[in-house]
């Protein structure tokens, strides 16, 4: 293999960070057509086209995203050997961005990023949406994986064939509450009929499970809130005397610490976390050590 040309190299970063072969070509003091010459070459070397033309704008293609990344790298890492040399020691990071669902359990967030938590060499970009916004992301490249409690099929987002959804754990579900809350075993689903409970937002999968058991049973459930969002729910579960309806992995600091106990498993209704990314050429490696792990 032939070595990679570096003042090439720099022609493409200054391109892609300018989104313009004329600014670029001014800030580097060339003329466009010099500049467009150095930019085929770079990608005759690298086999692969680095841009697209949308609109008089240079738009990154994926192998064109993939080399800014390392280009980032290559010229990051030559300002931390001048930083270095001059006694201002710095770290390069590679970066992993994750998105996740507001309903998502930031319990279950922080185990699936836990193999890479203390890494100096890792930079976590954690960012929340909805579905849509959370795929638009993945697709324009802004995003490695997005975490859901659903396939994206089932959350009202328009999948793109290149999408992929791949179940990474399965938990059971259940109603937990404050110790002493109950002075006899639970008796489920009945007992809901005078019990208050608080329940995830409708249109989860854990919440229709639980309301077609208490449909099937004629129960009437006392609903003291309905909530969007896991981190919420938890503070509410903590606060209430109240039952309330999660994976135990939503409270398992309080079950832990003995705030909150388990009181009843319902049979059969689970919550399912899914990891869900886009078929690329080039992906992130840190994403492949959190899927294997």
């Amino acid at each position: 293999m032939t070595a990679l040309n570096y003042n090439h190299l720099r022609y493409f970063h200054a391109v892609a960070h300018a989104g313009s072969l004329t600014r670029a070509a001014q800030g580097l003091n060339l003329s466009q057509s010099a500049l467009s010459v150095q930019l085929k070459a770079l990608e005759v070397q690298l086999g692969h086209s680095l841009f697209e033309r949308e609109h008089r704008r240079m738009v990154l293609t994926e192998a064109g995203k993939v080399a800014l990344d390392y280009a980032d790298t290559v010229f990051a890492a030559g300002e931390a050997l001048q930083s270095t040399l001059a006694g201002r020691a710095r770290l390069d990071q590679q970066v992993l961005r994750v998105g996740a669902l507001p309903t998502l359990s930031r319990n279950f967030q922080a185990e699936f990023i836990a193999p890479l938590i203390g890494r100096r060499d890792v930079e976590l970009v954690m960012v929340s949406g909805t579905i849509r916004e959370l795929l638009a992301q993945l697709e324009a490249h802004e995003l490695d994986v997005v975490l859901a409690n659903q396939p994206p099929r089932l959350l009202g987002g328009l999948v793109a064939p290149d999408i992929v959804s791949r179940r990474i754990a399965q938990q059971p579900v259940g109603l937990v509450g404050p110790p002493g809350l109950l002075h006899r075993p639970l008796n489920f689903p009945l007992d809901l009929a005078r019990l208050p409970v608080l329940l995830p937002a409708k249109g989860l999968d854990i919440r229709t499970g639980f309301d077609q058991l208490l449909d099937a049973a004629g129960v009437q459930p006392i609903i003291l809130a309905e909530v969007d969002d896991m981190a919420m729910l938890r503070l509410l579960a903590r606060s209430s005397e109240a039952l309330t309806l999660v994976p135990p992995i939503v409270v398992k600091d309080e079950l832990a610490a003995g705030t909150l106990v388990e009181v009843f498993t319902i049979p059969g209704l689970t919550e399912e976390f899914h990891a869900i990314t886009q078929r690329r050429r080039f992906p992130n490696p840190l994403l492949g050590e959190l899927l294997d792990s």
